[in-house]
């Protein structure tokens, strides 16, 4: 393969060509994602007919073994010297395989019982691995898209625009289109929306690599001791990745329980996709607010204000209880929160590397962002498992008109309760982030460097 220092420049592109290539991967993403967050979980129960705890336990042990994956793609980014760089290839390669698992997932075979856990196992790992390939280059691409930090604000903001875009597209229509194409069958509706989600997520991955550029580098192949010996010294890539946990566990088990929790605690499914296109489309409309906030207050601070107004809605919802009006209210103040949140950690996810790379000498943007994915990996394996025995532990019979009270504060707890206590985790552990001060003096020594 070519060495890093001699492949060819490309013709630059534009700024907002490449903040729209470089967004739309997440809308690609999202339209996938979202399903899986949303709907995976009620898809296996209700479906597919697997039980809570079978689910749970799958739930568990394929993200963590597929969280090893994540190492790995981020371990072969650092290794990538093609004359596109070391990201976009995997946009190019992963395409492809992240909409076939993506059909592949929701679908039921005609086996027995056991067959489809297998076959779940097969599908939900290989829909995993694919996303990893697509998903991990996001991050990793970033500082090599450009070096000015407010651009990478901008890019990400775009970015997020994107995923939220993508977030609100299944959000509100999602369940309406499982319906339309399946006649009443959610069996055939599922199946036939992801042949087409899928086929619209390649294409986008397609139009990333094509409108995206990454800058020239000389950096070289690192060695594994390196890489572990950089990430050992990076103290606010440390403090980030405790957050990690705290803030996508949080995220992911609220996201599993909305349909539950709007169904059988507060009565409405029609609710749900209110509630969860609130939480796509205001997110969208916050997300612009960011570039200019960080600017003003540092990324951390944003942070930690974001999370607090995300908390301060959830305590809204619990509170209103079946009270629709108020819930809505509620969705909306904690999607605010959520979309400052969401944008500007990843904004921050490329400071590290610089700090890395002036502490040790040593850029490691893939492994870094690898291991970012793998502790979001841990987080939704964590959620899942959490969620699953949740279920189980309540007695929660699918599809059933009334349901225990055990099972009912077990919902509550998924929605509502843990989601809190992590957030406030997230903000303490955000307080110990000092990098934004640090920040102007590390850029320009980098730059004196060059």
């Amino acid at each position: 393969m070519e060495s890093a220092n001699m492949r060819k420049v490309e013709k630059p592109i534009s700024k907002w060509r490449q903040r729209i290539g470089y967004g739309v991967s997440d809308f690609a993403c999202n339209l996938i994602w979202q399903m899986i967050s949303l709907y995976l979980l009620f898809f296996y129960t209700d479906i597919m007919a697997l039980s809570a705890a079978s689910v749970s336990l799958m739930f568990l042990l394929t993200r963590f073994f597929d969280g090893v994956t994540d190492l790995l793609v981020g371990y072969l980014i650092d290794h990538t010297h093609t004359r596109w760089g070391k990201s976009r290839p995997y946009f190019l390669f992963g395409a492809i395989p992240f909409a076939l698992f993506a059909y592949l997932c929701f679908n039921v075979p005609g086996f027995s019982n056991n067959g489809k856990l297998i076959y779940a196992y097969i599908t939900y790992f290989g829909l995993s691995l694919s996303y990893t390939i697509v998903n991990v280059p996001m991050a990793s691409i970033l500082p090599s898209l450009t070096n000015d930090t407010d651009e990478r604000t901008a890019l990400s903001t775009t970015r997020k625009f994107f995923a939220f875009l993508g977030a609100t597209v299944v959000s509100a229509t999602a369940l309406s289109l499982v319906n339309y194409f399946g006649k009443g069958n959610q069996k055939t509706g599922f199946k036939i929306l992801m042949i087409i989600f899928g086929l619209i997520s390649c294409l986008l991955f397609f139009f990333t690599f094509f409108n995206t550029r990454e800058l020239p580098t000389k950096s070289a192949s690192v060695s594994l001791k390196k890489v572990a010996s950089s990430l050992a010294q990076n103290r606010p890539w440390k403090i980030f990745a405790v957050n990690i946990l705290f803030m996508w566990t949080g995220f992911f088990m609220q996201t599993a329980a909305l349909v539950y929790y709007y169904t059988v605690v507060v009565g409405s499914q029609a609710l749900s996709v209110t509630v969860a296109t609130i939480m796509s489309v205001v997110p969208m409309v916050a997300n612009f607010l960011v570039p200019s906030l960080a600017r003003r207050l540092g990324k951390r601070n944003l942070y930690v204000i974001s999370a607090i107004i995300q908390g301060l809605g959830i305590v809204f919802i619990l509170f209103a209880q079946a009270n629709h009006p108020f819930i809505i209210v509620g969705a909306a103040i904690s999607a605010v929160g959520y979309g400052m949140k969401e944008s500007i950690y990843f904004s921050m996810q490329a400071d590290p590397v610089d700090y890395g790379e002036w502490k040790t000498g040593v850029n490691v943007s893939g492994s870094l962002s690898a291991i970012n994915g793998f502790l979001g990996k841990v987080a939704q394996a964590i959620s899942g498992g959490v969620a699953g025995m949740l279920l189980a532990w309540g007695n929660y019979q699918p599809g059933g008109a009334s349901q225990s009270g055990k099972a009912i504060f077990a919902i509550q707890l998924m929605y509502g309760y843990l989601p809190l206590v992590l957030i406030v985790l997230s903000v303490v552990t955000m307080l110990f982030y000092n990098l934004d001060k640090m920040y102007p003096q590390i850029k320009a020594e980098l730059k004196s460097r060059e």
